[in-house]
């Protein structure tokens, strides 16, 4: 089983910033998509980032510019590099591992990390 632990985050001045990490368990990591989701308080999970096995990422259109994803294979990671922080940033922000064996995906998630931005 896949099991998602996040990091670091806290409480930054908006414009600051800030890098989440997402260590994951296995020996298979290398094989699955990794994806950043936040929630805000009182919203809907919303997706943020996402990078293939391959590293094709792709964002989504209110982090674009500011926020980077990026792993590491050999360390079983996946970070989130964000700045130019916003008081909409502000979020729980949680780590999702999905692949697909035999056509069902296979979804994991962290526990989420806190994310404050505020002056």
């Amino acid at each position: 089983q896949m099991h998602l632990v996040e990091s670091g985050g806290g409480l930054v001045q908006p414009g600051g910033s800030l890098r989440l990490s997402c260590v994951a368990s296995g020996n298979i990591f290398s094989l699955y998509t990794m994806a950043w989701y936040r929630q805000g308080p009182g919203l809907q999970r919303e997706f943020v980032a996402r990078i293939t096995s391959g590293g094709s990422t792709n964002y989504a259109d209110s982090v674009k510019g500011r926020f980077t994803i990026s792993r590491d294979n050999a360390k079983n990671t996946v970070d989130l590099q964000m700045i130019s922080l916003k008081p909409a940033d502000t979020a729980v922000y949680y780590c999702n591992a999905v692949r697909t064996v035999w056509g069902t995906a296979n979804n994991y998630w962290g526990q989420g990390t806190q994310v404050t931005v505020s002056s």
